[in-house]
């Protein structure tokens, strides 16, 4: 089979690299892709969003299956979008319909939906232009910190936890009347703020059944100890050591199964990835979002964990028989520490030069590329998060020390990393 992989990240690389180790791929292709992805198949010069393109693309190259790695193409209804077309309609596309998407792509339509379904999260409310009065009121009685969450896609920069009242309701006017996130804040969500400790769960369904993968936790600041501003991930770990089987359990009876049960009873397409963040408060699981897609950096601790074919895993979910599949795992330990560029999550320099990519690496370390893309005949860096080396070991000290040991032999100026990944896990 002929599958077309979306996106160019981390996420895409680790997705690539799993891909191709299934006998049932016969030649990968990767829009847009990286350097690295250059490595596991063919680069094509296409967006995620370019659906016309991309149905070119699929006819000329007689695609089996596209397996969509971000949000945005699914939030935009790629999935419909093959649906709707006669001559696409046979491929497999491994992702949620639009309206499956929504749970990524609308916060309000989230929190309702499990309003709807009795599923555990943060208390909340939302507001837009209309009631803005209404909102500034409920702001300067609300209990300290206060989270606001633009309702649409934001980039991962949707969310702003506020330690005072003047704070929140500054925020709340960049929203709402300033523009700040665009289309994507012009409904906000208030949520309370949850304390506890985080994990990321990841579900693949066919729209009736799941499976569970192996589970994750990220780390967002780009400081040490959990500081600084927020980024898109620079490491994660997995297994995550408090996800025992009980709490594992109660994530299962009270989130998974009703989630999926009511995208069922509410009639939504879904046949892909669904990625909730948990938060463990006392020893209960809340919802804190659902993605639509896997998590970056998590999925390249969650690929090399998984050690069933995902060409078959797939193929079972767009045939919806999940229901006959056995998810099988490494028990080892895996880390994964992210390089990013001088400056990120600011602004930084494009196009450095990375030295020490070909270096023989131990078999138990992968390198995946994110940020990067060839330059005639050399790999420089494209973005903030530029790669991420993941490691295997049996304790998670281990795991991360041999990550580092093989990120000094990396370089590319301004690089930096944390040190201290799964630091309180250590």
């Amino acid at each position: 089979m002929n599958i077309l992989l979306l996106g160019s990240g981390g996420r895409e690389h680790a997705l690539a690299w799993k891909l191709i180790q299934s006998s049932l791929c016969s030649a990968l292709f990767i829009a847009p892709g990286n350097a690295g992805t250059a490595r596991c198949g063919t680069n094509v010069d296409l967006s995620s969003t370019d659906f016309d393109g991309l149905k070119k693309f699929c006819l000329k190259e007689k695609i089996g299956m596209v397996v969509v790695g971000p949000e945005e193409p699914l939030v935009k209804g790629i999935v419909d979008f093959f649906a709707a077309d006669p001559a696409l309609r046979e491929i497999h596309v491994i992702g949620p319909s639009a309206k499956g998407a929504l749970l990524e792509g609308s916060k309000a339509f989230s929190k309702k939906f499990m309003d709807r379904h009795n599923i555990p999260t943060a208390a909340y409310r939302e507001f837009n232009t209309a009631n803005y009065s209404e909102g500034v009121l409920y702001l300067q009685q609300h209990s300290l910190p206060i989270v606001l969450k633009a309702d649409g896609l934001a980039a991962g920069k949707g969310v702003v936890i506020c330690q005072s009242h003047i704070e929140a309701i500054a925020e709340f006017e960049l929203m709402l009347q300033g523009n700040k996130f665009g289309e994507a804040g012009s409904k906000v969500v208030v949520e309370e703020f949850l304390t506890g400790i985080e994990l990321s769960v990841f579900v693949l369904t066919d729209g009736r059944n799941y499976v569970i993968l192996p589970e994750a936790k990220d780390y967002k600041r780009v400081g040490e100890g959990d500081k600084g501003p927020n980024t898109g991930g620079m490491g994660a770990v997995s297994p995550v050591p408090f996800a025992d089987e009980s709490f594992m359990g109660k994530i299962t009876e009270r989130i998974i199964e009703p989630t999926v049960k009511g995208l069922s009873l509410e009639n939504i397409d879904y046949k892909g990835f669904i990625f909730i963040g948990v938060i463990k408060v006392g020893e209960d699981p809340l919802v804190i979002e659902y993605n639509c897609r896997l998590g970056d950096p998590e999925t390249e601790v969650v690929m090399p964990r998984l050690k069933n074919d995902l060409v078959e895993l797939f193929r079972a979910t767009a045939e919806q028989r999940l229901d006959q599949v056995i998810i099988e795992k490494d028990e080892r330990i895996a880390c994964t520490i992210v390089a990013v560029s001088g400056g990120y999550p600011g602004s930084y320099e494009k196009g450095l030069p990375i030295t020490g990519l070909d270096t023989a690496w131990p078999a138990d370390s992968l390198v995946f590329h994110a940020g990067t893309k060839l330059q005639k005949d050399a790999i420089v860096t494209s973005g903030g998060r530029v790669l991420c080396v993941t490691s295997f070991a049996e304790t998670v000290y281990e795991a991360v020390d041999k990550s580092r040991d093989v990120l000094e032999q990396i370089n590319f100026e301004g690089i930096y990393y944390r040190r201290d990944i799964g630091y309180e896990f250590l």
